[in-house]
C-alpha cells in the first residue's frame, strides 16, 4: 500500500536538496527558494505543477509506475533511492540491469553541464534516452521511436532513411560493427533477452544483416571519426568520446570537431539553431 506521509516526506526532503545548476536549470538572480521548487520539480519529471504538489500534500490518486519512475528521473535519485521511491508509492522497484533505462544521477550530472555540446544517453542497444539541444539539431530527434525502432541498430537495418544522416562510403563498415555488436551483446545477455529477441526480429526481417550476422564477427569497431551528412551544413566531421555507466550499461557519447576545422565552423553554426525549435522529422 501507498505510503502518503512518507513518499510526501521524501519528495520534499530530496527536492529541497537539489538546487537549480544540479539538474540543468538556470538559477535566476534573485532566488530566494532553497531547493527547487514544485514546479521546477514538475518540469523535471514532464508532470502537471498541480499534480506533483498533490502527492507532495498527500492527496490525488495513486500515482503509476511510470509517473513514479519520471519523478525518480527528474529528481536524479540513485537506484536505491529510486528503488525507495517505489516502495513508498506501493509498487515493486523495476528491474535492475541491463534493460533498466533509469539513468544514473553522477552520468545525468555530467550531462545536464553540457549544455553548449552535441551530447546523448544511449542504452547498450542503441537506445537513446537523453539529447543535448545541439545534438537534436545534429541528429534529429532520437527520442521520439517507440518499439524495437528505438534501437539505431534496428533501424539502420529496416529503415533506408537511417542511412542519410551518415556518409554513403562509410554504410558497409557500420553494418558489420552493428551486426558484429549485436552479436557479441546476444551472447553476453544470453537467449530470450533483450538483445537476443531484437536479434531475432532483425534476422526476419534483414538479409544483409542475416548475412553479416552469420559471418560471426564480433570485433569490429567504430571508425575513431563519425561522419554525418547535415541536411543544412553538409558533411560535418566529428570526434566521438564515451564515457560507460557499467551498472547501467547507459554510455554517454559527446561529439566535438576539431578546433578550427571547417567542422567546427559548421557545429558553431549549428549551435545557433539550438535555441529554437526542431521538427522531429528532420531525419
Amino acid at each position: 500500500m501507498i505510503d502518503r506521509s512518507g513518499l510526501a516526506e521524501f519528495l520534499r526532503r530530496r527536492r529541497e536538496s537539489l538546487q537549480p545548476e544540479d539538474v540543468g536549470l538556470p538559477r535566476g538572480p534573485r532566488r530566494r527558494t532553497t531547493g527547487l521548487r514544485r514546479e521546477e520539480v514538475a518540469e523535471l519529471c514532464h508532470l502537471s505543477a498541480d499534480y506533483y504538489s498533490r502527492i507532495e500534500q498527500e492527496r490525488g490518486p495513486l500515482p503509476s509506475e511510470g509517473l513514479i519512475a519520471a519523478i525518480a528521473q527528474g529528481l536524479h535519485l540513485s537506484l536505491d533511492e529510486r528503488d525507495h521511491l517505489f516502495r513508498l508509492a506501493g509498487h515493486h522497484p523495476p528491474v535492475r540491469g541491463a534493460t533498466s533505462e533509469h539513468i544514473g544521477p553522477g552520468l545525468l550530472r555530467i550531462f545536464d553541464r553540457l549544455t553548449d555540446s552535441a551530447a546523448e544517453i544511449v542504452t547498450e542497444l542503441g537506445e537513446t534516452l537523453r539529447q543535448t539541444p545541439l545534438a537534436v539539431v545534429l541528429t534529429g530527434n532520437l527520442t521520439r521511436f517507440t518499439g524495437p525502432a528505438r534501437s539505431l541498430p534496428f533501424r539502420w537495418f529496416t529503415d533506408p532513411a537511417t542511412r542519410q544522416l551518415y556518409h554513403p562510403d562509410d554504410h558497409d563498415h557500420m553494418s558489420r560493427v552493428f551486426a558484429s555488436g549485436a552479436r557479441r551483446l546476444t551472447t553476453v545477455r544470453g537467449p530470450g533477452s533483450k538483445a537476443a529477441l531484437l536479434a531475432e526480429r532483425l534476422l526476419a526481417e534483414s538479409p544483409e544483416f542475416a548475412e553479416l550476422w552469420n559471418r560471426h564477427d564480433v570485433s569490429v569497431g567504430p571508425h575513431e571519426v563519425k561522419r554525418y551528412v547535415h541536411p543544412e551544413a553538409g558533411l560535418v566531421e566529428l570526434d566521438c568520446q564515451t564515457l560507460h555507466d557499467p551498472e547501467q550499461s547507459h554510455r554517454l557519447l559527446v561529439y566535438t570537431a576539431v578546433p578550427g576545422s571547417e567542422s567546427y565552423r559548421k557545429l558553431d553554426r549549428l549551435s545557433t539553431l539550438a535555441a529554437r525549435p526542431v521538427s522531429a522529422d528532420l531525419h
